[in-house]
C-alpha cells in the first residue's frame, strides 16, 4: 500500500470579534496537537468574507463561532464540517452578576439580552435573586443590534437600574455613555470546554476514519439463472472481470483486494478509503462502470465494525440488500446498526435509518440541526425506550457522547419540537433533581 502523509495537527478556525481575540487565545493554551486559525470581524457585516476567505485559503478541521455568526454564515459550511456554536453559559451570566455586586450594585432590576429564560431562571434561582425583577430577551436570529438597544432602553426606562447584562459588542458600543453594560460574553472557561470538545470530536472523526472496514462486490445473478455449467462459467467470467476492474481503479489502489466464491469480490480498507471513493456514502461510480464495461449488474455491500470478521459479516449483508434492488446500487451498514444506502453512480440521495428505512429521516435531520445518522440512533434508541422518558445523562451514554453533548442536544431537540419534558427524577440523595424527557422522533417522521 502507497503511504499516505499523516497531519501532524489539527486546524481549527475560529470566528470571532476583534475584541474577543485575546480571551480565545487564552482559553486555547491548554489545547495541544492544534493549530488557530482566525477569522476575525470588527463589524457584523464582515462575518461572512471573512469566514469565506476562512475556509478557501485554509484546509480547516473544524470551525468554533458564536450563535450569530453561525446563523450569517450557515450556508458556507460543509456539511461534513465539524462545528461547535460556542453560546455564554449559567457561569458567564453569574459571573457578570457577581461583578455588579462588586461594583456596589443591586441584583436587580437588571435587563438581559441573549441568554435563555431558562438560564436565567436557574442562575437567578442558584443566587437567591428575584426573577420578577429581571427582564430578558433571549437570542432570536431575525432580531437586530437596534431592537436590543430598545429593549434595553424601555427596560431602564421603566425600572431605571443602573446597568444592563449584553452578549453583544455592538449593543455595549450602542449603550456606551448610557448606562453601565456588563458582558455576559463566553470566558475562558466555557471557550476552552468547547474548543476542547470540538478538538474531541475531530479526533473521534479521524479515529473512525481509520477504523478496519470491508467491502463485498456482488455479480447479480441474471434473473431466472440457474446452477448450470454455463451459467456458472459466466458468473466466474464476470466476477473475474469485476476483481480485474476494481485492481484496476486507482481509488482502490490502497485496498486489499481478492476473490470470495463464485460471484463475489470481497476488499479490505480504512473505512475513510471507502467514504473517499464514495463521497461520504453518496454514490459508488465503479457500479456503473462495471455495468458499462462488463455487462453485468454488480451491488456492493460495506461495513464497519470491530473486527474483519464483523466488517465482512455486514458487508455481505449490506451486498444481499443491495442486491435486491433492480439497479446497480451499494449499502452500508455499521455494527452500530446504521444502514446507510442507496449509492448508486448517478448519486441518488441517501436514506438513512436504524435496522429499516423510513421516509423523511433525512429532511427532518436538517431542520434539526443534526447529523441523519445521529437521527437515526435516536430514532432506534426511542424504540428501544418504549415511551419511557430518558435524562440528558443517559443519552449521552447511550450515544457515547459527553454530558455536555448530551444537553446540547437534548436543547436542540427542544428546539426542534423532537422531545417532550416529561417530569424529573432524584438521581442522587443529594442535588437537585434531573429532568427527564421523552422522544418524539417517530411521530414527527410518521407526520411527514
Amino acid at each position: 500500500m502507497r503511504n499516505r502523509p499523516v497531519p501532524v495537527a489539527m486546524v481549527i478556525g475560529l470566528v470571532v470579534h476583534a475584541s474577543h481575540r485575546a480571551r480565545f487565545e487564552e482559553a486555547a493554551r491548554t489545547l495541544s496537537g492544534v493549530s488557530l486559525a482566525w477569522a476575525v470581524y470588527d463589524n457584523e457585516d464582515e462575518i461572512h468574507q471573512r469566514v469565506e476567505s476562512l475556509l478557501r485559503s485554509t484546509g480547516v478541521d473544524g470551525v468554533l463561532l458564536g450563535p450569530l455568526p453561525y446563523v450569517r454564515v450557515r450556508d458556507l459550511l460543509p456539511p461534513d464540517l465539524p462545528v461547535a456554536v460556542t453560546r455564554s453559559a449559567a457561569l458567564d451570566l453569574a459571573l457578570a452578576w457577581c461583578r455588579a455586586l462588586a461594583s456596589g450594585w443591586p441584583t436587580t432590576p437588571v435587563s438581559v439580552d441573549t441568554f435563555a429564560q431558562e438560564t436565567v431562571d436557574e442562575v437567578a434561582e442558584a443566587l437567591g435573586i428575584d426573577p420578577a425583577g429581571v427582564s430578558c430577551l433571549p437570542f432570536d436570529p431575525e432580531r437586530t443590534v437596534d431592537d436590543i438597544v430598545a429593549f434595553h432602553r424601555a427596560a431602564l426606562a421603566r425600572t431605571g437600574a443602573p446597568y444592563v447584562i449584553s452578549v453583544r459588542t455592538a449593543v455595549a458600543a450602542a449603550l456606551d455613555g448610557e448606562v453601565e453594560v456588563l458582558s455576559g460574553l463566553p470566558g475562558p472557561i466555557t471557550i476552552r470546554a468547547e474548543l476542547h470538545e470540538l478538538a474531541h470530536r475531530i479526533r473521534t472523526r479521524r479515529a473512525t476514519g481509520r477504523r478496519f472496514a470491508a467491502g463485498v462486490f456482488l455479480v447479480a445473478k441474471p434473473s431466472g439463472a440457474g446452477a448450470g455449467p454455463h451459467e456458472a462459467t459466466a458468473l466466474d467470467r464476470a466476477r473475474v472481470g469485476l476483481m480485474n476492474l476494481l485492481l484496476n481503479t486507482p481509488e482502490f489502489a490502497d485496498a486489499w483486494i481478492e476473490n470470495r466464491g463464485r460471484r463475489g469480490v470481497v476488499v479490505f480498507a480504512h473505512a475513510a478509503l471507502f467514504e473517499e471513493l464514495t463521497s461520504q456514502w453518496v454514490a459508488l461510480p465503479v457500479l456503473g462502470q462495471a455495468e458499462e464495461a462488463l455487462g453485468v449488474r454488480a451491488a456492493a455491500g460495506f461495513g464497519i465494525g470491530a473486527s474483519a470478521r464483523i466488517c465482512v459479516a455486514l458487508a455481505e449483508r449490506a451486498a444481499a440488500r443491495a442486491e435486491q434492488d433492480d439497479v446497480p446500487g451499494a449499502y452500508l451498514i455499521e455494527d452500530s446498526g446504521v444502514m446507510i444506502g442507496p449509492m448508486g453512480g448517478a448519486g441518488p440521495a441517501l436514506s438513512f435509518t436504524y435496522r429499516e428505512h423510513g421516509t423523511g429521516l433525512e429532511a427532518l435531520a436538517g431542520r434539526a440541526r443534526l447529523s441523519p445518522a445521529t437521527l437515526s440512533r435516536l430514532a432506534a434508541l426511542e424504540r428501544s425506550l418504549a415511551g419511557q422518558p430518558i435524562s440528558p445523562s443517559d443519552l449521552a451514554s447511550s450515544l457515547g457522547i459527553t454530558d455536555p453533548s448530551g444537553r446540547r442536544l437534548i436543547r436542540k431537540l427542544t428546539e426542534s419540537g423532537l422531545v417532550t419534558a416529561d417530569g424529573s427524577a432524584q438521581v442522587h440523595r443529594k442535588g437537585r433533581p434531573t429532568r427527564l424527557y421523552r422522544l418524539a422522533i417517530g411521530a414527527a417522521l410518521d407526520e411527514k
